[in-house]
């Protein structure tokens, strides 16, 4: 991977993810470090199922690594067209995605998820936020956003509080306003 990264990216090997991916322990989180217990009880009843899409590799394991290390059962896919792909085959608790990505950006995954009616909290964890897009659409803003580069630690304690805050059933989403609907 280039210094500068790709694509306008973070460059990632500065992060020190590979690292992380080779010795990921209890101590690298350290606020959870006086109870590793207690978020991995809080988050991983019952197992929640989530889709983690991000086209560098190296986050994807990393994201998908923490989250299994901490009882989640992950799946993952490497753009937006292959998340909406496995969304449309397989059922989700969350979903996390990157935006800039090649075939199909997390905003246009997103808008996919709302235009069906998927009700699925959905966190984007991503360098760039794409602002412009949801002023113009805010019934898309995500559950929550995650800027990267962020740490495992950090990713747990958002991906717990969408869950939390999330406990609703599955089911579908309310059409957006008059409004959300003439802006589609």
């Amino acid at each position: 991977m280039p210094e500068k990264g790709h694509g306008g990216k973070t460059p990632w090997r500065q992060c020190g993810i590979p690292a992380l991916l080779g010795s990921m322990m209890v101590s690298e989180f350290p606020q959870l470090e006086q109870s590793p217990n207690a978020l991995r009880k809080a988050v991983s009843r019952p197992t929640r199922r989530i889709l983690v899409v991000d086209d560098e590799p190296l986050i994807r394991q990393l994201s998908v690594r923490v989250l299994v290390r901490y009882g989640f059962e992950v799946a993952d896919a490497e753009d937006g067209e292959i998340a909406w792909e496995s969304l449309q085959m397989h059922s989700f608790d969350l979903l996390i995605t990157d935006n800039k990505m090649p075939k199909v950006t997390g905003f246009e995954l997103i808008k996919k998820v709302h235009g069906a009616r998927m009700a699925l909290p959905i966190i984007m964890a991503t360098a760039l936020i794409p602002i412009d897009e949801f002023s113009r659409c805010p019934w898309l803003q995500p559950a929550a956003t995650l800027l990267k580069p962020y740490t495992p630690a950090q990713l747990l304690v958002i991906v717990r509080n969408v869950l939390s805050s999330n406990n609703a059933s599955p089911g579908r989403m309310a059409p957006p306003s008059e409004e959300g609907w003439s802006l589609l």
